[in-house]
């Protein structure tokens, strides 16, 4: 394989390749989105506390596996680690049939752990391959396009799987109330959670295919272990990581940019559900509402920047809309409150293809390890949801307040971020 520098123009076969990996990030991480109404009844969990444990085993990963994987990748290069996170999300995938056959809520969780670990190695590959396939100041355009292709999957996983899944769960609820005794009831839960085998089993084949498919790709290799690589804005003076707080800051943009992604698209379920008067149909494919309307933020990313708007600008703007759709939202009641949070992935669309090249920019040779320290903050996906569980089930904090004391703090660090963090140890 060929190394590549940063490119004048965006490179096409790569190009081609991560807008299929970001589908397949799509696909299995908003699959949660489900997951969560699916685990409390099939697993009988007395509270979404415990439910929203399937986000925390997600996202949780990035943050213990983002660092090796930049070790691994420095090890076998961006290709074969592509790779092998293909064949880890399958491997995941595999483990949710003895989870159900096990009727154990641990080894789902250790299954979705799985899977994440698979997306960390994968997320810590693609998105600086993104940034370098191309000219880094349009590298929020590249990644919008990437993240058109992520979100489709993320409306396509709800759909499903809320066909295979949450249908079911809804009937056996009804069953269940009128269950005479624990044998019957365990007989419906595990009816229920036999519903896994066949979307799971799939996946994994498919996973399978492609990875077998992708060895075989020829791609150019990333090599940011040059001395110093000419992008615009990196230093030739600068001897360690630690030399850039723009980075550590934009990581943890990134905390929250997911925290609240995953506050509107992953919770709205179980938000909707607390709302009482929102149609069924809305509840079960509550999270493809909101990824449609990030589709159409990253349209709009794709047409705009950077033509018409910087990527800093378009951060400032996405975060101030975040925050009036959220007030909006926590005043209003029934199908209006929800369509505000659903409009919050409006809002969320552009926050992370903005902070992702900004945090990394100028790191040079420092890139592969820049690129995990910010991986590492999609753990504010894993926290943020506890966050609000706890506010809600623990404070007794209603639900619809907890959900604003939870969405505010991540976008006023965003709105720091996009007019001075990034900026920060940048010289004059």
């Amino acid at each position: 394989m060929t190394s590549i520098q940063p490119q004048k123009r965006t490179a096409l076969l790569p190009m081609v390749i991560c807008c299929a990996f970001f589908f397949i990030l799509g696909f299995v991480t908003w699959a949660n989105g489900s997951l969560i109404p699916f685990a409390k009844k099939a697993f009988d969990l007395e509270t979404d506390l415990q439910a929203f444990l399937v986000t925390f085993a997600s996202y949780i990963a990035y943050f213990f596996l983002a660092i090796p994987s930049s070790w691994i990748l420095k090890k076998i290069g961006f290709h074969n680690g592509l790779v092998v996170s293909v064949v880890v999300l399958g491997l995941g995938s595999l483990l949710f049939i003895p989870a159900a056959e096990q009727s154990s809520y641990g080894l789902f969780l250790a299954a979705i752990f799985v899977q994440g670990s698979g997306m960390a190695l994968l997320q810590t590959a693609v998105n600086p391959y993104l940034s370098i396939i191309g000219p880094i100041d349009s590298a929020a355009q590249r990644i919008s396009i990437a993240g058109f292709c992520n979100k489709t999957a993320g409306i396509i996983a709800p759909i499903v799987l809320g066909a295979l899944l949450l249908k079911g769960a809804n009937e056996a609820e009804a069953k269940l109330a009128s269950a005479a005794t624990e044998v019957e009831k365990q007989t419906i839960l595990d009816e229920l959670l036999n519903q896994l085998h066949t979307p799971y089993i799939a996946l994994a084949v498919f996973l399978g295919v492609f990875a077998l498919l992708l060895k075989f790709v020829k791609l150019p290799e990333v090599n940011m272990e040059e001395e110093e690589v000419s992008v615009k804005g990196a230093s030739t003076s600068r001897l360690t990581i630690f030399d850039y707080p723009h980075l550590f800051l934009g990581s943890l943009a990134i905390f929250f940019c997911v925290a609240v992604e995953v506050m509107a698209g992953d919770i709205i379920g179980t938000y909707a559900r607390q709302l009482g008067t929102v149609p069924q149909v809305f509840r079960d494919n509550a999270t493809a509402f909101t990824l449609g309307f990030m589709l159409v933020g990253y349209l709009i990313g794709m047409i705009t920047i950077p033509k018409f708007i910087s990527q800093q600008k378009a951060l400032m703007v996405c975060t101030s809309v975040g925050i009036v759709f959220t007030m909006l939202s926590v005043f209003t009641s029934g199908v209006i409150s929800f369509w505000f949070v659903a409009l919050l992935g409006l809002a969320n669309s552009l926050m992370w293809p903005a902070i992702f090249p900004l945090g990394i920019k100028g790191l040079g040779k420092f890139t592969k390890t820049g690129s995990a320290i910010m991986i590492m903050g999609i753990a504010g996906g894993a926290i943020w949801p506890l966050v609000y569980g706890f506010m809600k089930d623990k404070l007794h904090i209603d639900f619809q307040h907890a959900f604003l004391y939870a969405m505010l703090p991540g976008y006023l660090y965003i709105i720091y971020f996009a007019t001075r963090g990034h900026k920060a140890g940048a010289k004059s």
